[in-house]
């Protein structure tokens, strides 16, 4: 079992910026590759990024990409999400996942989801 909280969330306007955290406990040392999703009122969830704990090397949704970095401390178990620029399309629920097994893109690849955290990006 992994325990995956997040927060960081707020309102923020266009152009602004927020940095996202996600504190993993249990058996972390299973967890190969964390990932951030979105889901906005009305939508599916979708994939924003992942990070390969390891390296650290990074996925990105094309929709964010050069906006946001995803990044790890693996001392403290924690991935950060940092979104820069800002946007009202980014106005969604913001989950971190542990990944399982299949594409890192995917949600069905995913075990272990936190509760949420609100981002709010007013015009």
């Amino acid at each position: 079992q992994v325990q995956l909280a997040e927060s960081g969330g707020g309102l923020v306007q266009a152009g602004g910026s927020l940095r996202l955290s996600c504190a993993a406990s249990g058996r972390t040392s299973s967890t190969y590759v964390m990932g951030w999703f979105r889901q906005a009122p009305g939508k599916e969830r979708e994939f924003v990024a992942a990070v390969i704990r390891s390296s650290g090397y990074p996925y990105y949704a094309d929709s964010v990409k050069g906006r946001f970095t995803v990044s790890r401390d693996n001392a403290k178990n924690t991935v950060y999400l940092q979104m820069n620029q800002l946007k009202p399309e980014d106005t969604a629920v913001y989950s971190c996942a542990a990944h399982y097994s299949g594409s890192y893109y995917q949600v069905k690849s995913y075990a272990y989801w936190g509760q949420g955290t609100q981002v709010t990006v007013s015009s």
